[in-house]
Order: C-alpha cells, then structure tokens, then sequence
C-alpha cells in the first residue's frame, strides 16, 4: 500500500562523519551543531545541482532544542550557509526517531501536494547539548512528569529498559557481544572498502578527510567485551558500555521529491517511499517498537520479511537489534551489514537521516529492491519507513 497522494522520491542522502562527544578527543569539540547541519544542506544541494532557493521547506529532528540547539536550528544553520529566508524551516522531537520522523512529515507533504522538493534532516551535538540537559532545564522550569504520570509509571532509563528487554527475550550477555562485535567488524570493513564514502560529507580535520567514523573500533571481538562491566546494573546485568551506541556528534538528511520536482530540476529519483509509519508502545521496556513497526509495514504491503532485500535496524543497544530479530527472524545476513549504531555511533536526532541514506547507497550498490529502516525511541516509540529502489 503506497503512500497516498503523488510519489515521493529520495534523490539524495548525506551524513556528517559522526565524532565521538569528548571535551577534549572529540572531532567536533570546537564545532557548533549548525555547521553540522549546514554542512548537510550543503551536500545535498551539491549533489542534486539545485538553487537553495528551489526548496519549499526544512523538517529537520532534533531531541535536545535546548542552548546551541534552540531557536529554530532548522532555520539558524540555513540562514548561517547564506541560503534564502524565503525557505521555511522547522524542527521537531520525536526522541531517537526524530530524523526519521522529519522524513516522514516531508514525505506526507510531498504526497499530499502543500510541497515537491523538501529537505528531511537532523542534527545532534550530544558533546555541547548532553542529553541530561532537559533534566537542567527542569530545575530551572519545571519537571516534564507531573505526580499523576509517576501514579501511572514507574519511569525508568532506556538502558534500564535494555536490560529487561535482555531479560524478556532471554537474551544472554555473550550473544549480545558477539552482535556488538559483529557491528565493529562490519563497519570497520565498510569504511576500509569505501562504502560509506556515497554518504558521507567531505569533512576536514587535521588536515585529513575523514572516511567514517570516529567510534569504530577495529579488531574488537566478544573476548575484549567481554571484559567490561555492566553499567546500567551492577548485579545482575547484561549491558555494558561494548553492547551499548555511544554518545556522538552528527547530522544527517535526505532530499525528498514529487515526480515533478525531479522532472523540472533534473533530479535523480533514487527510491521510493513506499510506506511509512510510528508506533507506540509500552513506555517502560519502552525499546521495542521496531517489532510492530515492522509487522505493520510488512501486513498492510502484502510482504514477508523474506521480500525485504536490507534492512536498517538502529542499535541504540544489542538486545533491541536481538529481540526484533527473534520475533521477524530475518536473515541476518541483510540486516545492518555495513555496521549499526554501536559502531558508527547514535547522535540521537540524526540517526534516521544515516540509516536511509545508508540503506539507498547500500541498495543501490548490491543491485536489490526493497528495505526496510526501523528505529527503537526513547518514551515508548518505533518508526518504520518502507523503501523501493527505482
């Protein structure tokens, strides 16, 4: 079941190299998320070979729109590039799916017709904006759970919820290593053959461009994980930091199109939007929409998980990946397969502008039709955006 209205097209895909959120190691220590963000934009116009001026608006995900990050960073990093301000901007919040998000509001107003040439983006800089920051902002202006809430749950933290997950699925401490081995190996390949190099921005530093990403670790195994302590429990546990996404810096997006907007500006329709969609679930274990998001996907196209050629399944931790792959058993071998978010890392709000952008170089490069990208988000959420390669 398509979308609804007219086709919506991915012409393109660009990421910032994500950096490591260190005061003093990190690659963007010294840098502010609009260059992040600017430097997206203008990737994407580059490679379309389009007038700024052409887009009609920009839906970018960012989770902290606080300091650095508030005012519209949408519109500030637009603004800073020098592009019209005759282009809109906005940004939303939907925790770890907020890119994702963002390509699903431009997806809709492309289908609909209120636009033809949308830019889906979204940025974090969890090194100048931690995400403990809304806890700040609370004492200053007020807690987000009011008393009622906590009468009704017993909130917990999403590595807390990664543990019972563990703890649900029976999903032991060695298999979710050797996943989060599997992500470094992958990457680390990935980026030693240079098939990240279709996504990434051009990015300077020291000197060098760099061609991945800073939290790769080569050569790491479940032996060397296997070393570490647990971090969200410390009896009993299962998670540690190895099977965890570290905390990065990034931004990511996608250009998306009508039929029109490729034809009028010469663009390349790269994919198709097939379906698109966000679940809820319980906000306790709260990491578990990806399992319904995509039966959802999967039940109303008529597909089976054996029809869906990629798949892009954010790790925010092991047992998130593992439980979603006991419950649609796929076939390992297409999901993930350049790296996950253990490895690359998960700058939260850009998150789903890499995966897709991922998954249409991917598809294009191994010649394959469908994929399917699917992300867990913090307060009980899942997105799901179902992809045709064209």
């Amino acid at each position: 079941m398509p979308l609804h209205g007219q086709d919506v097209f991915i012409a393109e895909g660009a990421r910032t190299p994500f950096g490591r959120s260190h005061p003093e190691k990190g690659w963007f220590r010294d840098t502010h998320p609009n260059d992040l963000l600017g430097a997206v934009y203008r990737d994407l116009l580059g490679r379309a070979g389009i007038d700024p001026g052409v887009v009609e608006d920009l839906v970018v995900g960012c989770t902290a729109p606080f300091g650095e990050q508030s005012r519209n960073i949408a519109r500030n990093a637009w603004l800073q590039e020098g592009y019209p301000p005759e282009v809109p901007a906005v940004v939303l919040d939907r925790r770890c799916g907020s890119a994702q998000t963002a390509s699903e509001m431009a997806a809709a107003l492309i289908a609909s017709g209120v636009h033809d040439l949308v830019i889906a983006a979204g940025v974090e800089h969890m090194g100048h904006v931690p995400m403990n920051s809304p806890a700040k902002i609370s004492e200053l202006y007020g807690e987000p759970w009011t008393p009622r809430m906590w009468e009704r749950y017993d909130f917990v933290t999403q590595g807390e919820s990664a543990e019972l997950i563990a703890e649900r699925w029976n999903l032991s401490r060695e298999e979710m290593d050797e996943f989060a081995a599997r992500s470094h190996r992958l990457a680390a390949e990935a980026i030693a053959a240079g098939r990240l190099d279709a996504e990434l921005v051009d990015w300077e530093l020291d000197g060098e461009v760099r061609h991945g990403d800073q939290t790769v670790r080569p050569g790491t195994t479940a032996e060397t994980l296997a070393g570490l302590k647990t971090v969200f429990r410390k009896e009993n546990g299962r998670i540690t930091a190895g099977t965890s996404s570290p905390i990065c810096d990034g931004a990511a997006g996608v250009l998306l199109a009508s039929q029109r907007a490729v034809d009028e500006h010469g663009l390349t329709a790269r994919a198709r939007i097939l379906d698109q969609t966000t679940v809820g679930v319980d906000p306790i274990i709260m990491l578990t929409g990806p399992i319904p998001a995509t039966h959802k996907l999967l039940e109303r196209n008529g597909l089976t998980i054996g029809d869906i050629d990629l798949f892009e399944v954010n790790e925010a931790f092991s047992s998130v990946v593992l439980a979603w792959e006991r419950e649609l058993k796929p076939d390992m071998d297409r999901v993930n397969v350049n790296g996950g978010a253990i490895a690359l890392g998960h700058p939260v709000g850009a998150t789903g502008g890499r995966l897709l952008a991922t998954i249409v170089a991917e598809m294009e490069r191994r010649d394959v039709e469908l994929g399917l990208v699917t992300m867990c988000c913090g307060g009980g959420l899942g997105t799901g955006t179902l992809v045709q390669r064209v």
